[in-house]
């Protein structure tokens, strides 16, 4: 009990609890401006993707990680694509912080627009009243005319009155003052509201979605008030629901003092608790799958260091090594995606013929991470004793001259150079080493090339660099 105790207490460090506060906020908080912009639902299949992924990565399936590791690169740059408005709008709403100064609650200017709104929807009189929240709506909205009227009952009459030049558009409000009129706002973009519903309900609905600014909207044809917020539309039946959600948007917004403390909604506590439930769940499920122990077999490469300046390696050389490896998936996961490297070292190597045994002192891994095998489990290796000698360069010429033209004479600069070069058992050495191939077909007249030398690893320049080598061709018919 006492072990199983201290078990979870170091499962669930200070770390560990910041990491999961963190990502149920941010799952909350994405979450309530997904829902506001209605694309939760695109959200929520992505959702799903990721949680197959987790499943598949606790159940070690190894079809599903690939794709998953193959796609995942290109499916990020395709959701900052296809979420790019939303993305703006969770760093607008994370940095957004409100401009108004606290004032003692007085409702007579609240009541004063319901008691307007009222009045217009019983004359069947459109009109569309915006009050802004904590998040700027300047780059939203377009057109309209600066007013910075205190508000009254015949002036919001007049605005959206018919014959008034700017009656189609939103009456902007600021504190306690009618700042523009005849403002034009952003369409939904959203399936939320039928076709039924006007131009000025979709406007509305557009502004809701993409800002956390309250709407009101009295519709000419059907003679009622509704209130559009946080991407929601509900009606309002009388004057005091008007006046009760003005109050409660600019409390919301630091307009107006709170006698208590902020209310929680119970649909509110209930996000935060979804979100931090799935954050747990996520967390300790990718913990679980990434602490989980396995096995795996690694091709590497072999990475030999330089011998002894008197000394050459000689012979085939393995190039690549298999690696049997176990450890925390993490670990493994990430030696897989950047392989380490065999490190054998031919500084401390004698001439002759040795045996090397690949170990973990070759490589440098996790410390959790263990060697279980490697194949092949030994490498043979020869070092024989060089000498510096001159030997010639000779172009590698292929192919044919058109036509009748045939070389007259092939003038190659420098014509040797200097090299190291093993000394075998049967003393045999190289007597020349070769250009880069020289393809005479799409040689017509005297030509200068500049080609590369091309020589096996056991011969070197002592110059530590193959020099450029100049070939110029001369031709006769």
């Amino acid at each position: 009990m006492e072990h199983s105790l201290a078990l979870a207490l170091g499962f669930f460090s200070w770390r560990a609890l910041l990491d999961i506060l963190l990502i149920t906020a941010g799952l909350f908080f994405l979450y309530r401006t997904l829902l506001r912009l209605g694309t939760w639902k695109i959200m929520a299949g992505i959702l799903l993707a990721f949680l197959i992924f987790i499943l598949a990565s606790a159940l070690n399936l190894r079809g599903i990680e690939w794709v998953y590791q193959n796609v995942s690169h290109v499916a990020v740059l395709g959701l900052i694509v296809i979420f790019q408005p939303e993305l703006r709008k969770i760093l607008e709403k994370t940095v957004s912080v409100s401009a108004h100064r606290f004032k003692d609650q007085d409702t007579r200017l609240q009541s004063l627009i319901a008691e307007s709104l009222i009045k217009l929807a019983n004359e069947r009189c459109g009109a569309i009243l915006v009050f802004p929240g904590k998040e700027p709506i300047t780059d939203k909205i377009s057109g309209g005319h600066q007013l910075n009227a205190l508000p009254s009952i015949p002036l919001i009459l007049s605005l959206f009155d018919p014959n008034s030049p700017g009656h189609d558009g939103a009456v902007i409000i600021e504190g306690n003052k009618l700042t523009q009129f005849g403002v034009r706002l952003p369409m939904s973009q959203s399936m939320r509201l039928s076709e039924d519903f006007g131009t000025r309900h979709h406007a509305a609905m557009g502004l809701a979605e993409q800002t956390d600014a309250l709407a009101l909207v009295v519709s000419e044809e059907r003679g009622k008030v509704s209130i559009f917020t946080n991407g929601e539309m509900r009606p309002a039946r009388n004057g005091e629901e008007i006046t009760r959600a003005i109050v409660e948007h600019q409390q919301a917004m630091g307009f107006f003092r709170r006698d208590k403390g902020p209310i929680i909604r119970k649909r509110t506590i209930f996000q935060i608790a979804a979100s931090l439930l799935v954050a747990v769940i996520f967390w300790s499920t990718l913990i679980v799958s990434q602490r989980e122990v396995v096995e795996r077999v690694l091709p590497v490469n072999i990475d030999y260091t330089s011998p002894a300046d008197d000394l050459a390696l000689v012979g085939e050389k393995a190039n690549e090594i298999k690696l049997h490896l176990t450890g925390p998936k993490s670990d493994i996961d990430n030696l897989t995606l950047n392989p380490p490297n065999v490190k054998i070292d031919l500084s401390r190597m004698a001439k002759g013929s040795q045996t090397i045994i690949i170990t973990s002192e070759n490589l440098r891994l996790p410390k959790g991470v263990t060697l279980l095998d490697t194949s092949p489990q030994q490498l043979k290796l020869t070092l024989a004793e060089v000498v510096e000698k001159n030997i010639p360069i000779t172009p590698q010429i292929v192919g044919k001259l058109p036509g009748a033209l045939k070389i007259h004479k092939i003038t190659v600069t420098p014509e040797t150079v200097l090299v190291t070069i093993p000394i075998t058992k049967d003393n045999k050495t190289p007597e020349e080493v070769l250009t880069t191939p020289i393809y005479l077909e799409s040689i017509a007249t005297d030509s200068t090339l500049f080609c590369k030398i091309i020589a096996r690893p056991s011969i070197q320049p002592v110059a530590k660099r193959w020099p450029d080598v100049e070939v110029f061709i001369e031709l006769k018919k």
